[in-house]
């Protein structure tokens, strides 16, 4: 049953494709070629008439030479035309003459049209335009795209700002005071989240930005040995602890509005029609500035265990005699969107204090 099926199936194609086959079908074809051909030649030929008097309006032509060069393509696109369809022509001089002879042209006949390459599956035909005219449409449109996009691209960019590192603090803003600083160099840490804004200062593509936005701080102080701070009138002291701390930190949490001037080497993309495309974080960044920051609230955490051996977390809520506000100068040298950051605080962490907060780390930059 199966093989009678199969043998239906294969006589049935069979006389189906050799219908299709047919005298008329492919003069319907050959016409249909003829009527593509002339109105591919006329498209073009108003798109290139458009283009010239677009030019003849911005004064880089003369009316005379617009002219001359309407009068050349249009007598291109006719030769084109009188070319392609003569080429038709002698394709369906060859099928009449088939006819006569009692055949029909064959479906692996190349057709010779250069502006469509065709095939066929089943009854549909299939046309991919590669034609000269084509391409240079394409280019033209390809080169207006840029054009425009040179003229409104983007001078602001933004990125999303992660920087993580070690934390300390200097005593009058000596640096060699870290040797002797009651602060755990490696787990007194920093983390930073932010958006920033990047604007160039001119209008044309340059290396010269103004980068500022808005970030908020973590920063968080270890002391070292069996220590806390405890706040005594309008001064914060750090005395020893009684019972034996696992854990002694004091955390405060800031909004920052940072300001940078960046220079970004970054090499420009420049298109084959010659504009050029500003582009950013594709090499060397260097950024010097500053920032202010509002403390929204600080903390000190305790771990410890009491008399009877039992284990207490305690969390102290109280500003500590901190500055409220806070600002201080900062700045990055990396590679593309990863840099070494270092920031530095202008006034002291504590009132009644010389000490101020130094950071660094790594920062990144993300488009």
């Amino acid at each position: 049953m199966k093989k009678i099926i199969l043998i239906l199936v294969l006589f049935s194609t069979t006389v189906a494709l050799s219908q299709e086959r047919t005298f008329e079908k492919e003069v319907l074809k050959i016409s249909k070629r003829i009527e593509k051909i002339t109105k591919t030649q006329k498209d073009s030929l108003k798109i290139k008439v458009l283009t010239i008097d677009k030019r003849l309006e911005k004064g880089e032509i003369t009316k005379s030479t617009a002219d001359t060069l309407k009068k050349e393509v249009a007598a291109y696109h006719a030769r084109r035309i009188e070319k392609l369809v003569g080429e038709q022509e002698r394709m369906l001089q060859l099928l009449v003459q088939d006819k006569t002879n009692g055949k029909i042209a064959s479906s692996e006949e190349k057709e010779v049209f250069e502006d469509d390459n065709t095939f066929t599956i089943g009854n549909k035909t299939f046309r991919l335009n590669i034609s000269d005219d084509n391409r240079n449409y394409n280019e033209e449109r390809r080169k207006k795209r840029w054009s425009v996009k040179n003229k409104r691209q983007r001078s602001t960019t933004t990125q999303f700002v992660f920087a993580m590192g070690i934390n300390n603090v200097l005593n009058n803003d000596d640096l060699n005071s870290l040797n002797d600083s009651k602060y755990q160099l490696w787990r007194s840490r920093f983390y930073e989240l932010g958006w920033t804004w990047k604007t160039r200062f001119s209008r044309k593509p340059s290396n010269f930005y103004f980068k500022y936005g808005v970030s908020f701080l973590w920063n968080n102080l270890r002391l070292e040995g069996n220590r806390t701070h405890i706040k005594n009138g309008n001064m914060t002291e750090i005395q020893p602890f009684a019972n034996q701390l696992s854990e002694s930190r004091l955390r405060h949490v800031q909004m920052n509005f940072p300001i940078h001037l960046e220079w970004d080497f970054s090499k420009n993309k420049t298109s084959n029609s010659g504009f050029v495309r500003d582009r950013t974080n594709e090499s060397v960044r260097f950024g010097i500035g500053g920032f202010v920051g509002v403390k929204l609230g600080t903390r000190q955490y305790l771990e410890y265990e009491n008399g009877s051996g039992t284990s207490v977390e305690e969390v102290q809520f109280d500003n500590f005699n901190m500055n409220t506000v806070n600002y201080g100068l900062s700045a990055y040298l990396g590679y593309r969107s990863t840099s070494f950051y270092v920031k530095y605080d202008l006034n002291p962490l504590f009132k009644n204090t010389q000490i101020r907060n130094i950071s660094m780390g790594l920062r990144l930059d993300l488009d």
